[in-house]
């Protein structure tokens, strides 16, 4: 299953909620919008700086990744970066393909 970094910086009125409701059920939220679409939760942190959470999130696609990124930006409650993760035996794979690049000016 694809692995995505999810960033997320909460607005005020997400770390309302946060404040309101804790930490145990952002998680609780976090796994079921996850599960909904096939995947799983696989580490999930509170941090401080630029970033309020950081989540390793496992998904059955990149469509199930987007739509849970559409659907929680819609919210306005935090603002999130997804990053694909790939594995060791991918980046090898990508090394062995050939691409046909040429360089601006080359």
């Amino acid at each position: 299953m694809p692995k995505f970094l999810i960033q997320a910086a909460y607005t005020s009125e997400g770390a309302k909620g946060v404040l309101k409701e804790g930490g145990a059920g952002r998680r609780a939220a976090v796994e079921r919008v996850v599960a909904g679409l096939g995947g799983t939760v696989e580490a999930m942190y509170f941090s401080f700086g630029e970033d309020d959470l950081v989540c390793i999130l496992d998904f059955p696609d990149p469509v199930a990744m987007a739509a849970a990124a559409l659907t929680v930006k819609a919210s306005g409650a935090l603002h999130t970066r997804a990053t694909p993760l790939l594995t060791l035996d991918e980046v090898d794979e990508a090394t062995r393909r050939q691409v046909d690049f040429r360089p601006p000016g080359a």
